[in-house]
């Protein structure tokens, strides 16, 4: 089956995506950097990059920042004056994706902040809330990044959590992995929460089969 879902997921990125020789380059450095292969795929790229266009958000906040593939999806989507704040543990991984912001051309719409995310959080709650929060980092602290991400967002904000279905293993009774223990407290919490409207969709492609949720912020 992944061998099919990557053809169509490879048909579709040849019908819907012009080619974007930046993005390519920045794919090739993380793979050359030692960075693990875990970036979204350009479909889910654009798709990121169109909920910010539609939200009409301005201030993103992403958990997760890898090589940078991500964010730079999302701040080609900004307006001139938006941002993104991008939360990054591994330094390298930062350094890697500075790299990638310049070679990008968007420094000015991108801020890494490096170290522990649930570190780092605290420190945007002075700031103007996020439109935006995109959550993709280590899964097991999905319910503190889910915590946060209310405190730091805005009634109509929407939350997109990544990596949620894990081929399937969210529906295991008695998980044994952290973070498939942490997606399904998030995915709980997300559910109980009056805060949020939010929904789940499973996906298939050349990142195998997994999925995501969106949420909106009521109040």
């Amino acid at each position: 089956m992944q061998e099919q879902w990557s053809a169509v997921d490879n048909w579709l990125m040849s019908a819907l995506l012009p080619r974007d020789e930046v993005l390519e380059q920045v794919l090739d450095n993380n793979q050359r950097a030692g960075l693990p292969a875990i970036d979204v795929s350009p479909t889910q790229g654009q798709f990121l990059a169109m909920l910010i266009t539609i939200a009409g958000a301005k201030r993103v906040l992403e958990i997760g920042t890898l090589g940078g593939y991500s964010a730079i999806w999302m701040a080609r989507a900004l307006p001139e004056e938006g941002k993104v704040v991008s939360l990054e543990f591994d330094p390298h991984h930062a350094h890697v994706a500075q790299q990638n912001i310049e070679l990008a051309g968007v420094t000015g719409n991108i801020d890494i902040i490096i170290g522990p995310a649930l570190e780092s959080l605290p420190g945007l709650a002075e700031q103007p809330p996020f439109d935006f929060i995109f959550i993709d980092a280590d899964k097991r602290n999905n319910p503190a990044y889910l915590a946060w991400a209310l405190r730091l967002s805005r009634p109509g904000t929407l939350i997109f959590g990544d990596n949620v279905v894990r081929n399937g293993a969210i529906t295991d009774l008695q998980p044994q992995d952290p973070h498939v223990q942490g997606i399904q407290a998030f995915l709980q919490e997300a559910g109980q929460s009056g805060r949020l409207t939010a929904t789940a969709l499973q996906t298939t492609g050349i990142k195998g089969w997994d999925g995501f949720m969106l949420a909106r912020v009521n109040y």
